[in-house]
């Protein structure tokens, strides 16, 4: 009872109960704040003085949902649904006031309510899909029947905000009130639906929206089709709309049932588990255990990009869309010239698709300036070096930079690979120097790793951490090794491949297991991709594999109609006969006899050690922790998120089970696999890679 007392206070203001909830950070539907809205409606229904109640919330926003700390605990009475019940059946009218959002439970307590009331800056939602789940509070069954099946399988599978005009245009909410008059806007409601009469009106009981698509199954079959590739692999978004299916085919509590038993799958399943360990790894990633958060930052003002190609220019463009300009420095003016026009046509092709106005496309390009002189950015508070992968070239850069930049300036290398150590020895101020490896499209890639040297100071490091949290990236901190975190992972993953091609595996066969598996593409898709002849040389090339050999013969990728795959014109890919006759020729050569390859070793021997190459990294302190490098597999190569990860993923299929695997597998997995010490030690002690400190 005291917990309730604390977080909701009940005033009577003439004939209106203002019932006011305050649980700070988002008023999340813990149990203390369950309690308050049952134990504050109904006193304010006994008081034969009230005759409308209103429900706001102090703080910065409306309810904003669960609280998830509780999922998977023990369930402490009284349940949502017991406050939820108090509301909807009160004999008196309730009115939800609502600002910033009102998400997830939030809005499933909101659509109990009779009437609802929001500021113009409000937002609602159900984004439960995001962490595996479905509205399991009435939200599947009385949304539909606001907004229609069509806006709600819309929401649901999406999880976006609707801002609060969308909200009035849907009838989600009533009425928009000045922003500051929100309690008084609400409490003036109340009073006209006494004063005029106004019914009770029960979402539940409200069928008007659901007759245009009763008896009609391609309004879902359609749904279904039209966004197959976006829920391939997950769960959830289908039982969202099995739940839409049934609201508008069954009657209220029956489609009650329907929804709490498929939510009941999803809580219970892998999948919602990975996608919940997803939601709590990107928070955790932004801690580092030995950097204070209140560690002083580098002030970016203006930041210095060396290099205007592919990479550069991406970069670039991620400081120019939070407003920071941005001094762009080619060795040759047609590069730049073709760097900044290359900027402008990604910028223009946004704006074509309604996410931009031209006015904004011009505003960014004018924060972008060009220049051949490295001396142009003695100014600049961040430089991020984005030239070749070539050691003695990017030191070369770094001395170069150490006589030009400021004090103070933080001195950033983009390398996918390359030792950052060696790189700051080319400069007197090594603590300045930290590594920001970006992915490829830039622009549009999630992930950063930042690479922490041996002499990073822990400012510079925060600073490379807060900043890349200013451009919408995700950061995580990697120490120094060939390929750090990410690369690293993938080239335990690629040797594989590559072992099994030999053994006559065709590419396709380990592409498909891959897919299937839940990733965007397989390695020699991705080859084929980013091209076959990225770092080969026709000089040196002597045949050794099957990739030299397709380089030899012109067989580049995409971009010449043929790689590992045939193309036709519009890219779609075909097994190729000529890849077929390289790679039986080579495991031939191998003295390899043919062999089925079943699609079980080809998933084990390409993810068991990536696993195992993942606890090595930990085991070396390359990463803080095992959720660290799932966010990096997740954001920076496509690892379908409701498997949360390499790391996860072990844990979840038993470490027993994948260290047993690969001694299996051992003879086949080549002179460079070393099976982790970790990894043996937690399988043999029955624990997982997520304990590990």
């Amino acid at each position: 009872m005291a917990a309730a007392e604390a977080v909701a206070d009940l005033k009577v203001e003439g004939d209106v109960a203002i019932l006011t909830l305050n649980s700070p950070p988002v008023n999340a539907l813990s149990q203390p704040v369950r309690a308050g809205i049952l134990e504050g409606v109904r006193a304010a229904v006994a008081n034969p003085a009230v005759k409308s109640v209103v429900l706001i919330c102090e703080g910065r926003t409306f309810i904003a949902g669960a609280d998830i700390t509780e999922f998977g605990k023990p369930p402490r009475e009284p349940g949502l649904k017991e406050a939820q019940d108090a509301i909807e059946n009160s004999p008196k009218p309730v009115v939800a006031a609502i600002h910033g959002t009102a998400l997830g439970g939030g809005l499933e307590v909101a659509l109990c309510c009779h009437y609802r009331v929001a500021v113009p800056s409000a937002k609602c939602g159900l984004p439960e899909v995001n962490l595996g789940l479905l509205p399991g509070a009435g939200g599947t069954q009385r949304l539909p029947r606001i907004v229609g099946a069509a806006k709600a399988l819309e929401m649901m599978t999406s999880g976006q905000h609707v801002g609060a005009a969308q909200c009035l245009e849907m009838g989600l909410v009533d009425e928009i009130v000045p922003e500051g008059e929100l309690r008084a806007g609400a409490i003036a409601l109340a009073r006209r639906i006494v004063a005029e009469n106004r019914p009770l009106k029960k979402v539940r009981e409200s069928d008007e929206k659901m007759i245009a698509a009763r008896g009609k199954p391609e309004i879902f079959a359609e749904f279904r089709k039209a966004n197959a590739r976006k829920f391939r692999g997950f769960l959830a978004p289908e039982y969202n709309i099995r739940c839409v299916e049934a609201a508008v085919n069954l009657p209220f509590d029956e489609g009650m049932k329907v929804e709490r038993q498929l939510f009941m799958e999803l809580m219970s399943g892998t999948q919602s588990a990975a996608q919940r360990y997803v939601f709590f790894a990107e928070r955790q990633v932004w801690k580092i255990p030995d950097v204070p958060e209140d560690t002083p930052l580098v002030p970016v003002r203006k930041v210095g990009m060396i290099g205007a190609g592919t990479m550069g220019g991406g970069i670039a463009m991620n400081f120019a869309n939070v407003g920071i300009p941005v001094t762009l420095v080619e060795t040759r003016q047609d590069a730049l010239d073709r760097g900044l026009s290359v900027i402008r046509r990604n910028y223009e092709t946004t704006a074509k698709r309604g996410r931009l106005t031209m006015a904004d496309v011009d505003k960014r390009m004018s924060l972008l300036t060009g220049s051949l002189s490295l001396e142009s950015l003695a100014d600049c508070d961040l430089i991020i070096e984005a030239v070749f992968e070539n050691m003695a070239l990017k030191k070369e850069v770094f001395a170069k930079l150490d006589k030009i930049a400021k004090p103070g300036a933080v001195l950033a290398t983009n390398t996918s690979a390359l030792d950052v150590n060696e790189i700051a020895t080319a400069v007197s101020r090594p603590e300045a120097v930290v590594g920001m490896h970006f992915f490829s499209p830039a622009n549009v890639m999630r992930l950063l790793e930042v690479v922490r040297g041996e002499k990073t100071s822990k400012s510079v490091l925060a600073t490379a951490m807060q900043i890349g949290k200013k451009i919408g990236k995700i950061g995580a901190v990697s120490g120094v090794c060939p390929g750090f975190i990410g690369n690293r992972i993938l080239r335990a993953r690629s040797l594989q491949a590559q072992a099994m091609l030999n053994e006559g595996a065709m590419p396709w066969d380990i592409d498909k297991v891959l897919y299937d598996f839940g990733l965007p593409m397989g390695p020699f898709a991705m080859s084929d991709l980013a091209g076959l002849d990225i770092g080969w040389s026709r000089e040196t090339s002597r045949g050794a594999t099957v990739r030299e050999v397709l380089c030899e013969m012109d067989r580049r990728g995409q971009k010449t109609g043929g790689g590992f795959y045939d193309y036709d014109e519009q890219r779609n890919a075909r097994p190729s006969p000529v890849t077929e006759k390289i790679v039986r020729e080579f495991a031939a050569r191998a003295g390899n006899a043919p062999r089925e390859i079943s699609e079980q070793e080809i998933l084990e021997r390409c993810v068991y050690p990536m696993i195992n190459e993942g606890a090595r990294i930990l085991e070396e302190k390359i990463a803080l922790r095992a959720s660290d490098i799932d966010i990096v597999w997740i954001n920076g190569y496509g690892w379908p998120v409701y498997r949360g990860g390499p790391m996860f993923y072990g844990d979840t299929v038993g470490l027993a089970h994948v260290v047993e695997r690969l001694n299996a597998y051992a003879p086949k997995l080549g002179p460079e696999f070393v099976l982790s010490p970790l990894l043996q030690r937690l399988a043999a002690e029955g624990k997982r890679l997520q304990d590990v400190k």
